[in-house]
């Protein structure tokens, strides 16, 4: 029986890649550096999945930033600004359009679907042009091959490519995405052949998009684009991958009667209705189906014998010698290799499988399919799945008592958010246009140190205070100098905001080398749900006490959200998500209210994640934005009027679900804004009537690049132009500690003289 792999995580056991790109974006290292590492780390992905008996190896799922990017670079749609003037695409623009330079700003990025991960959204018209750019399909096929693994290559298919898409500024409002559909086939061609040329006989077209609500002419462009491929594709056997949720009956319908495809990837774990779809519609004769049993975005061991039972009962469906054996998605939304952590708790140790582990549960599973079942093997994961269920770990019934009482209440604050910010701005005296960063400041060599010490016990907690309190200090006299309004600590205790909270949590575990890419070379470590959760002691109230103490200016109480929380680690998967989210919600509750007690009057309760948890289906929005706003609200709904509750949320698109962030009742929320082309502020545009405060962000921070005072202070005056101006404030996009304070301070300081200069020119039209 044979097995698959839809794709594998890029970074490295030990973010190797992390490392090399950011050495390479220094400066520190050449080109072939940089080459040298991804070829290395290619080359063992490939032999281990080789060496496990995986039969369909994928390959150009490799990226330096994102296969959407890739698709770009393949496709030579280069945005003008670029300044690209043809050929093979190099380093300098490829990571121009991601990161930005010196002179023009990077191109939006935003969430890859629901989860964590992110892409470089393509900006199109009718005037581009569009050429063959870039051969890293081709090229890495070849060098697979030269190290004797004959490999699928993996292509974002055409259609979801467009649909990814976003039309370039300046753009008619009437242009359809989906009518550069022949202008881009032809390059698809052109790398089809090429792949044929060197050998291919498979390969896989993602096409994403087809799980999500698409209306009948986007569906009906599948249909017309494979059939124009069909005949490129003739003697190549075609994969359509498809993942993240289940297909639609009417998306089932379109894919299974594409042209000159041979078979159909499927993911079954958050598709479950996908696998009664298949059981009932059937499978075209002599086509595969790819079931994708094996999670590909958590870290729980499968459980095998009720993935054997599915995909026994799908052999009726297609035949023995036509199903494969799946991953429900790509690899890369989980962790490397559990080989790596050493120190993991043994018991829960046994729970899990990352992305090595999971490669040979796939190639268990299609031997058992076919008759060479390793009953030790899978004797051994029965006892690991009875040992989770038992486990005393993973029930507290006093935590599960308080959140079965939350029914029936919205905790909703009594007072209305326009009187509450009236009291809020009689305590906190506030400008016009006030000014505030997102939370956290530059992350140096130093600070690294010095936890990582702290960690290995190499440092006394005397030493380990002393040092985070000097930081501090710098961080609230730089914030001071530049004259924020707003302050913050700057975060210099934490490593990640959901990891930071997670230590401090009860049913939470950590990993030493748990890596996930996010976007180019961020990585996060997300933390493991495996039980309830409750929190044994404050978390953040000293630090934020400390740090009040150095300054009369308010400094904000920095919390991660119960939705962010969730969503940005591995979940457990033996309860309802909304369960755990409201148990989490009353941890955080507990910290809130302690803060303000301590003498907090500003706290900042980030849901950067609250909109990536969308479920892609629209009959599912309802259900899941009701529990996720409400957890939001439990975490706050005890304050006094005159504690002041932000919120953060970043890189996604929020328009669709703006009602929801009301419904929040935050007194202020700061919001990404600029790389996305200022898309949120059409929504006040049409008509949307926002009563609480809003800081949609003036500049983006996931650039090096140095917006001007002229720049920003434009930004502010369109903003202007859809809100209030005593509820607007002036932030950036999201946090700095991915940045240096060589572009920190400029940035900062151009954007408090922009906030100035716009009170100036307020005042002078009184």
């Amino acid at each position: 029986m044979a097995s698959h792999i839809v794709g594998y995580p890029r970074m490295g056991p030990k973010r190797e890649l992390k490392f090399a790109l950011e050495s390479f974006w220094d400066g520190k290292s050449s080109a072939e550096d940089l080459e040298k590492v991804a070829t290395d780390l290619r080359a063992s992905i490939w032999k281990q999945m080789s060496e496990a008996g995986i039969k369909y190896i994928p390959s150009n799922t490799f990226s330096y930033y994102d296969q959407v990017l890739d698709t770009t670079a393949m496709l030579g749609a280069v945005p003008d600004r670029y300044s690209w003037t043809g050929g093979e695409i190099g380093h300098s623009t490829y990571f121009s359009m991601a990161r930005g330079n010196a002179t023009v700003p990077a191109m939006e990025m935003t969430k890859w679907f629901d989860t964590n991960y992110h892409f470089i959204v393509p900006e199109l018209s009718p005037a581009t042009k569009f050429s063959y750019a870039s051969h890293k399909a081709v090229s890495e096929y070849k060098e697979a091959k030269a190290l004797g693994v004959d490999t699928v290559p993996v292509l974002v298919g055409p259609v979801s490519y467009l649909l990814l898409s976003k039309a370039a500024k300046g753009v008619e409002k009437s242009f359809s995405l989906l009518s550069l559909l022949d202008s881009i086939l032809p390059i698809y061609k052109e790398v089809v052949a090429e792949l044929k040329a060197a050998g291919a006989s498979w390969i896989q077209f993602d096409e994403p998009t087809l799980v999500k609500d698409l209306a009948a002419h986007e569906l009906a462009a599948f249909s017309s684009a494979y059939a124009e491929l069909e005949s490129a594709l003739s003697g190549l056997n075609v994969l359509i991958e498809t993942y993240f949720a289940d297909v639609p009956a009417e998306s089932y319908k379109t894919l299974t009667s594409l042209s000159g495809v041979t078979a159909y990837g499927f993911d079954l774990v958050r598709g479950t209705k996908t696998v009664e779809l298949i059981k009932s519609t059937g499978i075209p004769s002599g086509k595969y189906l790819f079931a994708g049993v094996v999670d590909g975005r958590n870290i729980w061991a499968d459980n095998l014998a009720a993935s054997l039972s599915t995909l026994q009962s799908l052999e009726s469906v297609v035949g023995k010698d036509k199903l494969v054996v799946s991953t429900s998605c790509s690899l890369m939304h989980t962790a490397v290799d559990l080989v790596n952590e050493t120190k993991l708790d043994s018991e829960i140790k046994s729970w899990l499988a990352f992305a090595a582990q999971k490669v040979v549960e796939v190639n268990a599973l299609g031997k058992a399919l076919a008759g060479q079942k390793d009953e030790a093997y899978f004797a051994a994961n029965a006892a690991a799945q009875a040992s989770r269920r038992s486990s005393p770990r993973v029930n507290n019934e006093e935590v599960q008592k308080a959140a079965a009482a939350l029914k029936g209440s919205d905790h909703r604050r009594a007072t209305p958010v326009s009187a509450r910010l009236d009291a809020q701005q009689k305590k906190l005296n506030l400008p016009v246009l006030p000014t505030t960063t997102i939370g956290s400041f530059p992350q140096t060599m130093d600070l690294r140190r010095v936890r990582r010490e702290y960690k290995a016990k190499k440092i006394s907690e005397e030493d380990y205070v002393s040092a985070i309190k000097e930081e501090i200090s710098k961080v609230v006299k730089i914030q001071e100098e530049l004259d924020i309004d707003v302050l913050v600590h700057g975060e210099p205790e934490r490593n990640d905001m959901v990891e930071y909270f997670g230590e401090q949590l009860s049913g939470f575990a950590f990993t030493a080398n748990g890596w996930v890419q996010s976007y180019g070379s961020r990585c996060v470590k997300p933390p493991i749900i495996y039980g309830d959760v409750s929190r044994p002691n404050p978390m953040t109230v000293f630090w934020s006490k400390m740090a009040q103490s150095m300054t009369p200016r308010p400094m904000k109480g920095m919390l991660t959200g119960p939705v962010t929380i969730l969503n940005w680690s591995f979940v457990r998967n033996d309860q309802p998500r909304f369960e755990t989210c409201y148990q989490i919600a009353l941890a955080i509750k507990k910290e809130v209210e302690d803060l303000e007690a301590g003498g907090i009057q500003v706290i900042q309760i980030d849901e950067a994640a609250l909109r990536e948890g969308l479920p892609l289906r629209k009959s599912e929005h309802a259900f899941y934005l009701d529990w996720a706003v409400h957890s939001f609200r439990i975490t706050n709904c005890g304050v006094q009027d005159t504690t002041q509750i932000h919120t953060h949320m970043c890189y996604s698109n929020f328009n669709d679900i703006i009602h929801s962030i009301i419904n929040m009742d935050a007194d202020v929320i700061t919001i990404e804004n600029s790389r996305s082309d200022e898309k949120l502020l059409s929504v006040f545009r049409e008509g949307v009537t926002y009563g609480a405060g809003i800081g949609p962000g003036v500049y983006d921070i996931h650039s090096p690049r140095i917006p001007s005072t002229e720049e920003i202070a434009d930004r502010v005056n369109k903003m202007l132009a859809v809100l209030d101006t005593n509820i607007l404030w002036v932030n950036p996009d999201c946090g700095l500690k991915t940045r240096k304070y060589t572009e920190v301070k400029p940035a900062l300081t151009n954007m408090v003289a922009a906030a100035k200069l716009i009170r100036t020119q307020l005042a002078s039209t009184k």
